[in-house]
């Protein structure tokens, strides 16, 4: 039997396959279909010569979630709300973090207001019924999306987080009159309680499920049709995997999945390497991702924003703490009104791509300029199946050498430096802005892009250990194989920590566990131990905001509210740099992820050798522009398959694979380790 991981990125679609009888692992890539993404699925897992109809189970991750919202290529979404709260979800947060300026713009609802109708019911905090929702009043407002065309629907009511009786009720209404409607309730999604995030949730799940839900099924139909008889499972944006009959209800979940893999992946080689804390950098087709490993531990936030902060959407639910920006391989240099060079987030995508793929493209990419200055191969670009064409990237940069008055040269190491400093801000994004120092950290590139950047950005952060992975660029399709099955569950529940009162917090981590058990059970994989991870998110007494608390003593014992209050005050500290030990303390709400660990594969290994095997020889000598402080020097380039265990090779040279290369630059050494991974030393700064 065979196991399969894919990933859908925006310009390529990535598939490994890890045999279980020869613990081999091979892989397949090709161009993503945006027109029909599936057509690209199929097509990855072609490329690894495999069939699905041996197949136990087929992991995937998708971009088409964020993409829907972020093109707001969705479906015609109604909002049902309880009578007095239609305004609730285009208020928002009344947030303005730019105070001075003065063309600050909102957030944009994803529903305008006039497909936002009320209902007249409300729960009361405690979840009992102040206004009853009668079957008439709920029909009354079904009927008023009538002749307006609405394909979904996102219910969400006052205080549905406690009792969700009447926002069940309201569904079932609506599917009894229309049941081809999408519809998405506030507390399948989300049990916690702040009502506008809540309801950008839900609405953002309703606005992308018809879309997202038509793709999984035709997915899944196009495997059974290959004989495919195994478990189509989900990647999640924490990092867990899900089955696929609750992925297309709450779709909402699969907005990172793709660097979510990856992540997971850098979690396991981290385990591998015995590194205690990493930053991942994936650089992929259309976007830059960076998150941070520590000690084995994968951080997640509980709070999303498509868009930025400042004017974005917020999502509740639990992500991946990545920061990403539109900057990858396929970015277009492009020029304002005043002659400024910006690099992406526009992007070539996959069609047409950038202009060097010789499909139509015109504009100038980051991928052009990297042929242009010889880092990548024309010949040998994925593995000699794909030439590319320096003509048609000559000619994409032409127009912007001139306008800016560079020679080719200058032009397009300026687009490189551009887009490294962008990606260097995402990295300072998930360190430095958290009060950690990248210096302390290593840094693991992947994507088909990150190797080649990888050390310029280590140099700007002051970085001085870089490890690029085996297969760096099919690594997030690698790490979906790496992934347990996981998912979390929130209750509001407000209590004042005291020591008699926290024992009453046991009855309700134990509900939750039964339901999480009976998710899992449901999802029939077999698995190797189940876990559970209990957490709270406290506050002090009168503040507005809460930390994330793990709760991994027994409840019943009489030291555990000292125990959790001094933890508390620790990651208070560590969060708001001040804590106040003296202070009473309370939970707002409480989570719990259960985990069931999946049999994993091994991460290949090189060939062996040790520190005295011979050096094979470099490939080729070719010109290669390093950086603007070497410019441009006589490299030898090498084939990653032809290093061993132990070879060590000093910069500036190349290192040549199907689905990336890798830039060593002067003062900088890179080692093969036995797992075949290469690690790259950079001489630190005087």
């Amino acid at each position: 039997m065979i196991r399969v991981g894919v990933d859908i990125g925006g310009t390529f679609t990535d598939a490994t396959v890890f045999d279980d009888t020869s613990k081999q692992v091979t892989f397949g890539k090709s161009l993503t279909t945006p027109e029909n993404l599936v057509r690209g699925v199929l097509a990855a897992i072609d490329e690894t010569g495999a069939g699905v109809d041996d197949a136990s189970v087929i992991i995937h991750g998708s971009t088409i979630a964020i993409n829907a919202l972020l093109e707001r290529k969705g479906a015609r979404t109604a909002l049902l709300t309880t009578l007095g709260f239609r305004d609730v979800y285009e208020i928002g947060r009344i947030n303005r973090p730019d105070a001075f300026n003065l063309f600050f713009k909102k957030h944009r609802p994803l529903v305008p207001r006039e497909l936002i109708f009320e209902v007249e019911e409300r729960m009361q905090a405690d979840g009992s019924a102040w206004i009853p929702l009668r079957e008439d009043a709920a029909r009354s407002s079904a009927a008023l999306l009538e002749g307006k065309a609405i394909e979904s629907v996102a219910i969400v009511f006052l205080h549905s987080y406690r009792n969700p009786q009447h926002e069940v009720q309201m569904r079932e209404t609506l599917l009894a009159m229309r049941p081809d409607l999408f519809v998405s309730t506030s507390a399948e999604i989300s049990r916690e309680y702040r009502e506008y995030e809540r309801t950008s949730t839900a609405v953002a799940n309703a606005f992308i499920g018809p879309k997202v839900s038509r793709y999984l099924g035709d997915l899944d139909a196009a495997l059974r049709e290959r004989a495919f008889g195994g478990a189509l499972m989900i990647m999640q944006s924490s990092g867990g995997l899900y089955d696929i009959e609750t992925a297309r209800r709450q779709c909402i979940h699969m907005l990172e999945s793709g660097p979510a893999g990856g992540v997971v992946g850098a979690s396991a080689l981290c385990e591998t390497l015995a590194i205690d804390k990493a930053i991942c950098f994936d650089m992929g087709g259309t976007t830059a991702k960076a998150a941070v490993v520590q000690r084995g531990v994968v951080g997640l936030s509980p709070d999303y924003f498509i868009g930025s902060y400042n004017d974005g959407l917020a999502i509740r639910i639990p992500v991946v703490d990545i920061k990403e920006v539109g900057t990858g391989g396929g970015s277009i240099a492009w020029l304002d009104r005043s002659e400024g060079l910006h690099v992406g987030p526009q992007s070539a995508g996959a069609d047409p791509g950038p202009a060097c793929y010789a499909r139509g493209g015109i504009d100038p990419t980051i991928t052009d300029a990297q042929v242009l200055l010889g880092r990548l191969s024309p010949d040998r670009f994925m593995g000699g199946k794909m030439r590319l064409d320096v003509a048609s990237a000559r000619s994409s940069f032409a127009f912007l050498s001139e306008r800016l008055g560079l020679n080719d040269i200058q032009a397009d190491a300026g687009v490189l430096a551009i887009a490294d400093a962008s990606m260097a801000d995402a990295v300072r994004a998930v360190t430095t802005e958290r009060g950690l120092d990248p210096r302390d950290f290593v840094l693991i590139a992947y994507g088909g892009g990150g190797p080649l950047h990888a050390t310029a950005i280590a140099r700007e952060l002051g970085i001085t250990k870089i490890v690029i992975p085996h297969v760096p660029g099919l690594f997030s399709a690698l790490g979906m194989l790496m992934a347990d099955l996981r998912r979390e569950y929130v209750r509001t529940h407000f209590l004042r920590f005291e020591s008699a009162s926290i024992a009453g917090l046991e009855p309700l981590y134990a509900e939750m566990e039964r339901e999480a058990l009976a998710w899992l059970q449901a999802s029939r994989q077999a698995t190797q131990s189940i876990g559970y991870e209990r957490a709270a998110d406290m506050r002090y007494v009168g503040q507005e905001h809460a930390v994330t608390v793990p709760i991994s003593c027994d409840l019943s014992e009489p030291g555990a509210y000292r125990t959790i209050k001094s933890i508390f005050d620790a990651y208070h500290g560590l969060r708001f740099g001040h804590s106040a030990p003296d202070e009473p303390a309370e939970a707002v709400s409480l989570r719990l992820s259960i985990v069931g660990v999946l049999d994993k594969p091994q991460l290949p290994t090189s060939v062996a050798g040790d520190a005295d095997t011979p050096m094979a020889a470099p490939r080729e000598e070719r010109r290669v522009h390093v950086d603007d402080l070497y410019g441009e020097l006589l490299v030898p380039i090498y084939d990653r398959a032809d290093l061993r265990t132990g070879n060590r090779l000093v910069g500036p040279t190349l290192v040549e694979e199907a689905a990336s290369s890798t830039l060593v630059p002067p003062g900088a050494t890179l080692v093969m380790t036995e797992q075949g991974h290469l690690v790259i030393t950079i001489e630190a700064a005087a």
